[in-house]
């Protein structure tokens, strides 16, 4: 088992009573998905691959886990609860059908919405599958690096965020999302 599957198995046990408080997204929430103009061919994708997990009891059944708490912004908005499939994590592949991190918004109710997706690769695992250097990208997207130390306590790596179900004013891209919220994540 490598450091990130480690890390991701300890958050998730502390992250178990997030999991009591998960339900399925009401119909006005479900309104709330990404109807923006225009769109990619990568956000289709993650549309298509990702649909079901809309019902968080579908993603937790098929072996996603909580990863993190909501992680807020630094100055505004959001990402979200990060929800990981750990076959996923840490192979150092990339493909824009198969993210490895799921994200959820805490919603009021204590349900979960399902917001986008998070494409991730350790820096060390992406060097050695591709010797011919270069930094990773999902369908012609260039993924961003986050160093070491980071917030979340992993070694570097590359990451690109996908806003699929949530219109995101900064882009289908963007790290942070300020329609998106923290606030109703509920106290361990």
């Amino acid at each position: 088992m490598n450091t990130l599957q480690r890390s991701l198995s300890c958050v998730a046990l502390l992250s178990l009573p997030l999991l009591a408080t998960a339900g399925d997204q009401t119909a006005n929430e479900t309104q709330r998905a990404s109807t923006s103009r225009g769109s990619s061919p990568l956000v289709e994708k993650v549309r298509q691959a990702t649909a079901r997990y809309k019902d968080i009891g579908v993603a937790i059944a098929e072996g996603w886990v909580a990863a993190t708490p909501c992680v807020s912004g630094p100055n505004f908005g959001a990402m979200g609860v990060h929800f990981a499939l750990p076959a996923r994590v840490g192979d150092g592949e990339i493909d824009g059908a198969e993210p490895e991190l799921l994200i959820y918004e805490p919603l009021a109710n204590g349900s979960m919405r399902l917001v986008g997706v998070e494409f991730l690769v350790l820096a060390a695992d992406w060097a050695e599958n591709n010797p011919g250097g270069g930094a990773p990208s999902v369908d012609g997207h260039l993924m961003h690096f986050v160093g070491e130390p980071n917030r979340y306590g992993l070694p570097a790596f590359y990451e690109l965020h996908v806003w699929a179900w949530e219109r995101n004013p900064d882009g289908f891209f963007a790290d942070w999302n300020r329609l998106v919220t923290c606030n109703k994540q509920p106290a361990p």
